[in-house]
């Protein structure tokens, strides 16, 4: 549990088990906690996992000017310099998993397995967060309610049937209270997000790459899934029925089993 130097400025990287080399690369506001113990701590039994929080949130270094999803991969190919990786199984969700494109399409070498997650490609068929899901986050973060916004930020995150299960909502609230992501950097995020375009780039990829999208997404459509899956040649697509955007917080056995399967299957092959 440190920091590593990437261009300029301190990124906090938590690593944890054995194995093959695994970067986690989370979404819009999440930080290494994001990831949950359940899913996290599975992984860890088989490969080597680093999960590091993006410039300007949680225990990095704080930012203010405006940066690209292109900017945070060269954040993640720095974090693999950084670590003594030439090579990486990369799994990038929501946010995360554009920044993994880009990482990807960057330096197509330095990824053994790529695993996207509820993520957007930008394009033609993609759809970002529908207007209502935006209007109930902005209200929630501008409320100055910071019990308010993490309850939206769950309810917009998460399918309803988990939304209604005994101890969820407190397991999320918990993390987010943990290491609250500044509402400045969230928007910069938005930012860059809003930037983001990798469609006409993707059918270059050629990577063993799974597409994972749950199918009650209000944040991300599981069209994007699709899409994402017919553009990256021999992609295999995963969707799961009934779960939301935060797929591996609602199901972090099948999530990580997913995961491990696909990175030793293509380790096995190769």
């Amino acid at each position: 549990m440190s920091h590593l130097a990437v261009g300029g400025r301190r990124l906090f990287h938590l690593r944890a088990g054995a194995g093959e080399p695994l970067l986690l690369i989370q979404g819009m506001s999440g930080t290494h906690l994001s990831w949950g113990d359940p899913f996290a701590g599975d992984l860890a039994r088989d490969f080597d996992t680093v999960a590091y929080d993006h410039r300007g949130i949680g225990r990095s270094d704080p930012v203010s000017e405006p940066f690209s999803i292109a900017d945070l991969a060269r954040d993640a190919a720095g974090v693999l310099d950084a670590l003594g990786w030439e090579t990486a199984h990369v799994l990038g969700i929501s946010m995360g998993g554009m920044v993994a494109q880009e990482l990807a399409l960057a330096h197509p070498e330095r990824i053994r397995t790529l695993t996207l997650g509820c993520t957007y490609c930008g394009g033609p068929g993609s759809a970002l967060a529908p207007q209502s899901t935006l209007e109930r986050l902005s209200a929630g973060m501008l409320s100055g309610d910071r019990e308010r916004a993490i309850r939206t930020a769950f309810e917009v995150n998460v399918s309803a049937a988990f939304a209604a299960q005994d101890g969820a909502y407190e397991a999320f609230r918990a993390m987010a209270k943990a290491l609250p992501a500044p509402v400045p950097v969230i928007m910069l995020q938005m930012q860059a997000i809003a930037g983001h375009d990798t469609s006409a780039r993707l059918p270059s990829l050629a990577l063993p790459t799974l597409v994972v999208h749950g199918d009650e997404d209000m944040m991300l459509p599981v069209q994007n899934g699709r899409q994402i899956a017919a553009l990256i040649p021999d992609a295999r697509l995963e969707v799961l029925s009934g779960v939301g955007h935060v797929f591996w917080w609602e199901q972090p056995a099948r999530s990580a089993e997913l995961v491990r399967a696909h990175a030793l299957a293509a380790t096995s092959r190769g």
